[in-house]
């Protein structure tokens, strides 16, 4: 789409000064997807040379904000060797999108724009992701991703503040996951989106829910926890009036996947290291779910 309010493109590596009606450049991908009457300048980051995606020598995974979905899915597939590298995969494939998008969407775009339903947030939120952010005096702060998104595309970011880019820790990258994911469509935006991580260090277990809820949920448990104690967590920890609502799913049916999924983790990820029941079919895989009635 055509933005023809935008009088100017300028480059971000000249840091000039911020000013109303401008907006970063990364991939694009949903800048063009829709009017943007309020912009006039685009500040392009297609040149800051960023490396995409990197492991630090203390075994730390740093994201670039504009390595793009293709890139990091490629770096899990063929580099990271870690327990959690089929996470990466799986939540790129949750963005449903063509190879086009893929190419073009950066994983910080994703992340400031606050969608409910956006992957890399999920990702990162469940690896215990840490944002690094840039004000334009060039001051740095650094936030989780569980807190960096605030609300159904909101954030914590100021005016003309950068994401540059998402730490996951080497701890979580060790741990193994569990993924389930729900939509009313076989190639529709995730209603809910739950991601179980186990500590192998410690025991402790995480569980991470979002598309279901207006910002991203991540449950700690020093060890795992029994199903009345994960329902009774993931109840305190979401408000009645934050359970996400829109055509892709009413709350009622979001906050039924989610709680249905959150103990679906939770049992694959406790039977690690128990003597399977000949009797139990195992855990579900993601499933295509009923549709509710609208």
């Amino acid at each position: 789409m055509d933005l023809n309010t935008v009088l100017d493109v300028r480059d971000a590596r000249r840091r000039e000064p911020w000013r109303p009606g401008d907006a970063w450049l990364g991939g694009g991908t949903y800048l063009f997807s829709e009017p943007q009457p309020h912009l006039r300048r685009l500040v392009d980051l297609s040149r800051m040379d960023w490396e995409p995606v990197a492991l630090r020598p203390d075994g730390a995974l740093e994201i670039a904000a504009t390595c793009t979905v293709a890139t990091l899915s490629r770096f899990a597939a063929t580099t990271l060797r870690a327990p959690a590298a089929p996470l990466f995969e799986q939540c790129c494939r949750a963005f449903l999108a063509s190879f086009k998008i893929w190419n073009m969407a950066t994983v910080g775009g994703n992340l400031c724009n606050g969608l409910p339903a956006g992957p890399m947030i999920s990702l990162t939120a469940a690896l215990g992701g840490e944002c690094l952010l840039r004000s334009q005096r060039g001051a740095v702060r650094r936030v989780d991703v569980a807190d960096f998104v605030t609300g159904a595309g909101r954030t914590v970011l100021d005016e003309g503040e950068l994401l540059r880019s998402v730490t996951l820790p080497a701890r979580a990258l060790r741990c193994r996951t569990a993924f389930r994911q729900a939509s009313l469509y076989g190639l529709g935006r995730s209603g809910a989106l739950v991601i179980g991580a186990l500590d192998p260090a410690d025991g402790s277990l995480t569980v991470t829910v979002t598309a279901a809820t207006v910002r991203p949920v991540r449950l700690w448990f020093p060890l795992p926890p029994d199903a009345a104690g994960l329902r009774a967590a993931l109840t305190a920890a979401v408000g009645a009036d934050e359970w996400f609502d829109d055509i892709h799913g009413l709350p009622e049916w979001r906050r039924h996947m989610a709680f249905r999924y959150a103990e679906e983790v939770r049992r694959e990820l406790n039977s690690y290291g128990e003597v399977p029941d000949p009797a139990s079919p195992g855990p579900a895989a993601a499933r295509p779910t009923e549709e509710p009635t609208r």
